[in-house]
Parts: C-alpha cells; sequence; structure tokens
C-alpha cells in the first residue's frame, strides 16, 4: 500500500523533515513493505526553506545580511533542485527570534535583511523567487525591505529616508522606486503567508502585532498613524491601494509592501508550499495519508498544514489522519475539511519539554498505531 507522509515542522522541537522520517519509521515497523511517500510541508513561516529545498533536492546557501537592527547576521536562503526557484524566510533576517527580548521594538527594527535575502536569491540567478513571512519582529510595512533593494522613503523636503523603520513611518511624504534593482522585474515573487489580517485597523498590523513584538500602546497608536501614512502614500505615488488586501498586515505589512514595492502576489503558505513540492501528483494513488503539526486546534482548519493537505487528499479520495503534539479547543473543525481522524502523539500527561523532547519517538510510535489500526479495520471490512 502506498502512504504519503505530509507533517509540518513541530515548532522548538524538530523540522517537517525530521518529523516525516519519524512518521515513516513507525509506519515501516506496522508494514515493512509500505511504499512511502515523504513530502515535508510547512505554511510559509519557519521550516519553509528546509521544506522545499528538501522537496526538491535542492540546497541552502548561507549569505550575510542584517538583523531587525541592522547588526551582520548570517542567513540561508533556499535554492531549489529545478535551478529556477528561490525561497526566503524572512525571520531568517528580521524574525523576532534573533532580538533578546529587551532589544524588541518595532518603532526601530526593519526588514532591511529581508531585503538582502532577496538580493542573494537575484544573485543565484532565481527566476521565482518564493518569500516565508512569518515570525517577524518589525512593522515597517517592508520600508526597510524596499529601500535595501533601491528604492527611497521620501521626507517633507524631498530627501530619502536614512533607515525607514517603524518610527520614520510617519514622515514618509513620497515613495520613489526609480532604483530598485532591475533584475526584479525579470523575476516573479510569491509571499507565502498564513493570515488574512489587512494591513489598516483593529486587525492590522500596528494593532494585532505590534504587542506581540514589544510595542506599548502609544507605539502601537503611533505605527497605526505611520502605516495610515504610508498607505495613502503608496496609493497617491504607486497606485496601489494596501490598506484592506487580506494579508497586507502579515509580519507587521510586509505583505502590503512586497505587494506594492515589488509587485508581488500574496498567496496562502500552504498552498504555495503544496504546489512547490508538487503534492497532489506525489500523494496520487495513496491509500493512506499522515499530517502533523505541534500543536492542533481550531486555527488547524485555516491555513494550516493540515487542512491544506486534508483539502488536497479530499478531492482524490484519500483518508488523512492528522497527529498532534497536543490537541486543543477546535480542533473538530478539522472534519470539516476531509479529515477523518485526529490523534495526540502523547501517551500520557506529560510536562511540554517533555513532550517537545520526545516528539520523534512518540510521532513513531504514533504512525504505527495508525497503520496497524488502518490495517486492521481493512481486513475487517473484507470479512
Amino acid at each position: 500500500m502506498k502512504i504519503t507522509i505530509a507533517p509540518d515542522s513541530f515548532k522548538e522541537s524538530i523540522s517537517a523533515a525530521r518529523a516525516a522520517r519519524a512518521m515513516a519509521r513507525g509506519l515501516q515497523a506496522a508494514d515493512p513493505a509500505a511504499d512511502l511517500e515523504l513530502v515535508p510541508m510547512a505554511d510559509g513561516g519557519e521550516g519553509t526553506v528546509e521544506a522545499l529545498v528538501t522537496a526538491t533536492q535542492g540546497r541552502i546557501l548561507q549569505t550575510e545580511v542584517v538583523d531587525p537592527l541592522g547588526r551582520p547576521v548570517q542567513a540561508g536562503i533556499g535554492l531549489c533542485g529545478d535551478g529556477r526557484r528561490a525561497v526566503v524566510e524572512m525571520a531568517a533576517a528580521s524574525g523576532l527570534a534573533l532580538l533578546e527580548v529587551a532589544e524588541q521594538d518595532p518603532l526601530l527594527t526593519s526588514t532591511r535583511g529581508t531585503g538582502g535575502l532577496i538580493r542573494a536569491a537575484l544573485e543565484e540567478g532565481a527566476r521565482e523567487i518564493i518569500v516565508g513571512i512569518g515570525g517577524s519582529a518589525t512593522v515597517d510595512c517592508g520600508a526597510g525591505m524596499a529601500a535595501e533593494l533601491g528604492a527611497s522613503f521620501l521626507n517633507g523636503d524631498g530627501r530619502p529616508i536614512e533607515n525607514p523603520c517603524g518610527a520614520r513611518l510617519e514622515d514618509v511624504r513620497g515613495v520613489d522606486l526609480s532604483g530598485l534593482d532591475p533584475r526584479l522585474r525579470e523575476v516573479r515573487i510569491a509571499v507565502a503567508c498564513d493570515v488574512t489580517n489587512p494591513l489598516v485597523g483593529p486587525e492590522g498590523a500596528a494593532r494585532v502585532y505590534a504587542p506581540q513584538k514589544g510595542a506599548d500602546a502609544r507605539a502601537v497608536e503611533r505605527l497605526e498613524r505611520g502605516i495610515e501614512n504610508l498607505a495613502r502614500v503608496i496609493e497617491r505615488d504607486l497606485g496601489w491601494d494596501v490598506a484592506e488586501v487580506p494579508g497586507g498586515g502579515a509580519a507587521g505589512g510586509l505583505g502590503a509592501g512586497m505587494l506594492a514595492f515589488l509587485g508581488a502576489e500574496i498567496k496562502s503558505g500552504v498552498q504555495v508550499v503544496i504546489e512547490a513540492t508538487r503534492l497532489g501528483e506525489r500523494m496520487r494513488g495513496s491509500h493512506l495519508v499522515l499530517t502533523a503539526e505541534g500543536r492542533v486546534d481550531g486555527q488547524s482548519a485555516f491555513g494550516k498544514v493540515p487542512a491544506g493537505v486534508a483539502r488536497l487528499a479530499r478531492r482524490q479520495g484519500i483518508p488523512v489522519v492528522v497527529l498532534g503534539g497536543s490537541l486543543g479547543p477546535g480542533c473538530e473543525k478539522l472534519y470539516e475539511c476531509g479529515v477523518a481522524a485526529v490523534f495526540s502523539i502523547c501517551e500520557r500527561p506529560t510536562s511540554l519539554e517533555a513532550a517537545l523532547r520526545e516528539a520523534e519517538p512518540l510521532l513513531q510510535k504514533a504512525a504505527e498505531s495508525v497503520l496497524r489500526l488502518y490495517r486492521a479495520a481493512a481486513r475487517f471490512g473484507k470479512d
């Protein structure tokens, strides 16, 4: 029998590739003859580069860029096996995990490093660049990213703002893209995003995400004013109305910035990965699909890996089982996406630290149990 294994990473524990291999070991223990198709997945956040590099037999290239505060940092870009596509995770250069808690301040942080990663992809000859935009430390609407690639953000005197970070968005009076790297006109850029928040308003970049990045109430209001100002300037100078675009508020407005400054397309992160890995083609003919993520709850049905995998499998009539490090309220919503069953991998009450540490053996045992149950049910059905 053929089984497709398509898990997400388990955050702070194991990568999607390691999760897939652990599940494969469990399935092989239950049926050594099983034909296993391993397709590590991601939703545009952490693990996107590794998932696509693994799926396409590509490689990771290290390059020096700057972190959210402008300090040198080494970060990787993924080069897919086809030689045409590159994959960038903005969090590798502009992510919250790069900062100490005391350093987190979205008024000061910038996406310049993300611009550096995109430039590195251009220098490798990429014709398509996939940019995952989860985990940011920034609320600069991608101004730092665009400035690093040659754009100018002008103040009231018509002079370029030297560091267009969150605190300077209020000062922007004009945007000039004439200096953008000309290679950008020759590439297709897809933004892999797992949220639909707009740029402005109560569900927007400042009010929803800035507090998660270290902003207090006064900073949130200042950032909101700056974002509203930049949105008006973008509409006047570039012809893009980005204020209400779904996903525009993701990563502190980077979604809207990628759209307006680089002409990128904002897409569901999991759909970008599904297309890039050819998951639909690779799962064809499977008898069973297994997927997994660290926490399975009500949000898993909205833009996350289990839901994306399940909807694709349902179109092919293949049952899907979801394994989770923990199960939270609303996980049953996945049944509406085509999931047949959801199981926790934890065998007994345990601490978070222990669960993170033991994720691989727990996944292995859970996958083995699922297949033994599936085979027993199939035999019973024949009888």
